[in-house]
Formats: structure tokens, C-alpha cells, sequence
């Protein structure tokens, strides 16, 4: 199943996610620090749902509340509900 996040605080703006069977199979940010977001899309590929959220949840980008890893998470648990 395909899922879109739009994300708040953080330099990217959207996050397209595919998900099948509690695993994602894809994820791709629009905008933010391309390197690093190709790098955790990569990284988080394969894994399931809720092993991503324990890892990344409660990350934060600088003096910012949140970040990429910690949007990535909000999007996943909206996903779930």
C-alpha cells in the first residue's frame, strides 16, 4: 500500500512510503539533505514497521523538536491507525 506524510519542522516536505505486510518496501523524502535521506530510505528498506519507530522515534535535527528519522516515524504511526 502506498502512503503519503506531509511533514512538519523539517527541511523536507513530503514522505511517500510503499508498505506491504508490515515491511517497507520504499520510501522517498521531497526536499531535505538528499545524501542523508537517500542513505535512511535505503537503510530502513526491508525492515518492519514498528523495529523502524523503535529506532528512530524522538530524533532530533539541531535545535529543531524533530527531524527526518523522527517525521519518517509519525508517518509510520499514522499509517498504522
Amino acid at each position: 500500500m502506498n502512503f503519503t506524510y506531509k511533514t512538519r519542522g523539517t527541511c523536507s516536505s513530503v514522505i511517500e512510503l510503499e508498505i506491504e505486510d508490515d515491511i517497507i518496501k520504499s520510501v522517498y523524502f521531497w526536499g531535505g539533505c538528499n545524501g542523508n535521506l537517500q542513505g535512511l530510505s535505503r537503510l530502513v528498506k526491508g525492515m518492519k514497521v514498528d523495529d523502524v519507530i523503535a529506532r528512530l522515534e524522538g530524533i532530533k535535527c539541531g535545535t529543531r523538536s524533530t527531524s527526518c528519522p523522527d517525521q519518517l516515524c509519525k508517518a509510520l504511526r499514522e499509517f498504522n491507525k
